[in-house]
């Protein structure tokens, strides 16, 4: 997780610096701030900088990883990483129906929104839940 924090920190630390950057650039063009992008690249740093310190927080509390250590091997790493599925049409489905309520927000259709996020709910614990249930079912029977 250190090496997480790390790259973090670097993109919150250039964000900062873009942030001053724009400041003193859009007063001498304009003879003023200009807030839209000066309040995005704030924004944009405050989220980098969470993320950073999240990382920072959690590095401090777990043992260090192969990554993070100086003499870390490849073959450190090596094992058992998770379980991952070998296919699943859930995805499509939510992109599906991700779209729907995007286009229920383009053309203003609360009814098509409500129907959208609805869907979206329904696939989503189709995903979470596709190897608790049925054929695919993982564990004892």
């Amino acid at each position: 997780m250190k090496t997480e924090a790390k790259i973090f920190h670097v993109i919150w630390l250039t964000l900062v610096a873009f942030v001053v950057g724009y400041i003193v650039w859009s007063k001498h063009e304009n003879g003023h701030i200009e807030w839209v992008g000066t309040v995005a690249l704030v924004l944009s740093a405050c989220l980098i900088a969470m993320c950073g310190f999240y990382f920072s927080f959690v590095a401090r509390r777990i043992d260090a990883r192969p990554e993070d250590r100086e003499d870390g091997e490849i073959a450190d790493a090596a094992g058992e990483v998770g379980f991952f599925s070998p296919g699943s049409y859930w995805p499509f489905g939510i992109a599906l129906t991700a779209s729907i309520a995007g286009i229920g927000v383009v053309f203003w259709y609360p009814w098509l929104i409500a129907v959208g996020l609805i869907s979206v709910l329904v696939t989503v614990g189709g995903l979470l839940f596709e190897y608790y249930t049925g054929t695919r079912r993982l564990g004892p029977e």
